[in-house]
Order: structure tokens, then C-alpha cells, then sequence
């Protein structure tokens, strides 16, 4: 819809606590520093918790979305100034500044990491396919119709607010599942350098986006899978300067790549993505391929 949103960190960070919040009874004791309470969590609580509790976590994040979803001219910046992990810190009961942790896969520790990556891997397979269906419905007109010119949009009879909360509203039922897998990858997690990662995570979702390029359904998906294949490049042979580098990489996207790599990509071999390309004869008088 050509909205930018820098806030969607705050969706994944509530979708940690959230299913670690819902897999404890009582949440202030299991905090408690002073040495509450300890749980033991047996193999049915861990799995109804991440089934049942990441879905909860999604639903609890899209909830809100709906409410805040009248986003304006300020959404971008509006967002990035909420102070989730600030408040999450100052809140004891669910562990402040220490974090909170979840319980830990009941069987082999490899085994844990194959369930976490393939638990990954059909969200966003599931994501995928719900947004192809998506664009296959009248609805995709409509929020295309929104980034060209809202405006017009509006004067032609489409309800903007309520398409802009539903596309919001989408997006952070999927962050909060995100975040609720992640919660059970890390097991601890804390709410500034962890859960609401604003200045780095918050960050690379958006630039994921535009490395790939913004409004396609594969864009997203090559941008991150190269961002990360840079990423971890540069964490690995450039430390010291792994974030000169992931800045120089946002520097010449928003610069050289403006609609992408994809756009990039399709401006200069239109065949590959399915245009007929016509050139015009060669000095034989043969049309050129």
C-alpha cells in the first residue's frame, strides 16, 4: 500500500511476551528474582503452549493493529517512537529489565532447533500462499488503487481507513506469530536488547523489504534472504565494521535500488519477468533477440 512501517517491532516483541506470558500460570512468582517460583513444563504444555500460544499471540497483536490503523502522513515515524521496550522494562511482573524465560524443548536439543526452523519455514510458507490468494480477489485492486493515489481512492468509493486497518492488522497477526517462534528459540529473552529490537530489527524488516522490492510477493523474500546472506558475511570476516557496512548496504539501496532489486532486475531484462520485449533490426535487417 506503499506505507513504510517502522513500528512493526513492537508486534513482534508483544508476540514473545504474549506466549511466554500464556504458558505460565503465574507469571509475577515465575519472574520473582528473589527466587519465586521454578515450573516444571511437561512435553504437552510445551507444545500446546507454542501451537496454541503462538496463534493467541498473533491474534493479541492484530487486535491493536485495528485500532491504531488510521495511520497518516506520520505513520513511519509515529510508530518507531513507541515505547514498548521501555515499558516492558519498568514492568516487574513480567520481569523488567531481567527478561523472562520460556522452557526449553522437552526432547533432543538438535531435534529442537529442526522444530523451531521448519516452524519458521510453514509460517512463511502459509504467509506466502495467504497473500498470493490475496492478490487473486478484488481486494488487491483496492490497496494497489491506495498506494497509487489514496485521493482517488477515497473519490472513487473505496473505504481507505478499513482496508488500511485490515492490511495492518494482517501484518501484525504474522510479526506476532514471528515473535512467538522466536521466544522459544531463544528461551531468554529481555524487552530493549531482545524483544524490541527498534534500532536493529525494527530496522532491517523494512530494508529487507526495499532490498528486494516493496509491493511483490518475491521481493521481500530475495531481500531478506540476501540482507542476511550480507549479514552474516559481514558479522563473520568485517567485525568491527559489520555496521559501516550494513549502512553502506542502505545507503546504496535507497540511492542506485530504489524500487529495488527486482525493479532493478526488470528495467534492464524485462523477458525474464514475462514482458514481450520488441528491439528493433539489426544491420541485416533481422529483428534482433
Amino acid at each position: 500500500m506503499g506505507y513504510n512501517s517502522l513500528g512493526n517491532i513492537v508486534f513482534y516483541g508483544t508476540g514473545m511476551y504474549i506466549v511466554a506470558i500464556g504458558l505460565v500460570h503465574d507469571v509475577g512468582e515465575y519472574t520473582n528474582a528473589a527466587g519465586g517460583g521454578i515450573c516444571a513444563f511437561t512435553p504437552a504444555q510445551y507444545f500446546t503452549g507454542f501451537f496454541v500460544g503462538s496463534l493467541v499471540a498473533g491474534l493479541f497483536c492484530a487486535a491493536p493493529a485495528l485500532i491504531l490503523g488510521f495511520r497518516g502522513p506520520y505513520f513511519a515515524i509515529g510508530t518507531l517512537g513507541v515505547a514498548a521496550g521501555e515499558l516492558v522494562s519498568n514492568w516487574e511482573w513480567v520481569g523488567g529489565g531481567q527478561g523472562i524465560q520460556v522452557p526449553i524443548y522437552p526432547y533432543d536439543p538438535d531435534q529442537g532447533k529442526l522444530f523451531i526452523y521448519w516452524a519458521f519455514a510453514i509460517t512463511g510458507i502459509v504467509l506466502f500462499v495467504f497473500l498470493r490468494w490475496l492478490y487473486t480477489m478484488r481486494f488487491a485492486a483496492a490497496i494497489n488503487a491506495i498506494r497509487d493515489d489514496e485521493e482517488k481512492a477515497e473519490a472513487m468509493g473505496i473505504h481507505t481507513l478499513r482496508y488500511k486497518q485490515t492490511m495492518w492488522a494482517i501484518s501484525a497477526f504474522f510479526v506476532g506469530i514471528a515473535g512467538a517462534i522466536s521466544a522459544f528459540q531463544l528461551i531468554h529473552f529481555e524487552p530493549l536488547e531482545t524483544a524490541y529490537q527498534t534500532i536493529n530489527l525494527g530496522i532491517f524488516m523494512v530494508v529487507c523489504v526495499l532490498l528486494g522490492r516493496k509491493g511483490t510477493l518475491w521481493g521481500p523474500v530475495i531481500g531478506a534472504v540476501l540482507f542476511h546472506v550480507i549479514k552474516e558475511v559481514t558479522w563473520n570476516y568485517l567485525l568491527g565494521w559489520q555496521w559501516v557496512a550494513l549502512g553502506a548496504l542502505i545507503v546504496v539501496t535507497v540511492v542506485y535500488f530504489q524500487d529495488g532489486l527486482m525493479g532493478w532486475l526488470s528495467a534492464r531484462k524485462p523477458e525474464w519477468f514475462g514482458e514481450r520485449v520488441h528491439r528493433k533490426p539489426d544491420a541485416a535487417g533481422e529483428p534482433a533477440e
